[in-house]
């Protein structure tokens, strides 16, 4: 006798990657969250992130509006395994280990934004400080938790074409003044030459 194999099914309770999907971008899409409400709210657990400032904020890289208040654009997108960490930690914190603040902080060379080398290129203190500040006056912030961030970040920056976004945006979304940033930013410091 042969045994009977049933394809495996999903629990009811379980929600599919499309219900994943759009819960993300109907939490994403919510008002965005001033940062000193939002560091104060934001959840231990992982999920994906969303940066969003004014149409007057970098207006030359136009990115898609809010949903809910269209007065407020979305800048970037992002995933992190600690929500809270991802923003308090390294967003709010270091450029040598948050791509939105390296991106930033090369859009903002030209405004006397300065670098150093550790082991990587990363912002003076003070400037560290200033685009920290910048941050809180100027971005908003909305978040989604989800179990899996890897699964639905790709095909939200996909759908959504995030400006300050570059990895897994379609190429003509890609924006070529933030890859210019993000090559000056990169360039601007370097290990001491023997």
């Amino acid at each position: 006798m042969v045994p009977v194999t049933f394809p495996e099914r999903r629990p009811a309770d379980v929600p599919t990657d499309e219900a994943r999907l759009d819960e993300a971008l109907r939490l994403l899409s919510g008002p965005p969250v001033a940062l000193d409400v939002a560091v104060k709210r934001l959840a231990r657990g992982s999920g994906v992130y969303a940066w969003w400032a004014a149409p007057s904020v970098l207006p030359d890289l136009p990115g898609p509006p809010n949903d809910t208040d269209p007065s407020w654009r979305m800048l970037y997108l992002g995933r992190a395994t600690s929500l809270r960490g991802r923003i308090l930690r390294n967003h709010l914190r270091r450029s040598g280990s948050s791509t939105l603040r390296r991106t930033l902080a090369g859009l903002f060379m030209s405004e006397g934004y300065r670098t150093t080398w550790t082991d990587r290129v990363v912002l003076v203190p003070e400037d560290e400080t200033r685009l920290t500040a910048w941050m809180h006056e100027h971005l908003r912030l909305t978040w989604a938790e989800d179990a899996e961030p890897a699964d639905i970040e790709a095909e939200l920056v996909r759908r959504l074409h995030p400006p300050l976004n570059v990895h897994g945006v379609d190429p003509e979304h890609i924006q070529a003044a933030v890859v210019a940033a993000k090559n000056a930013y990169n360039v601007s410091s370097g290990p001491a030459q023997p």
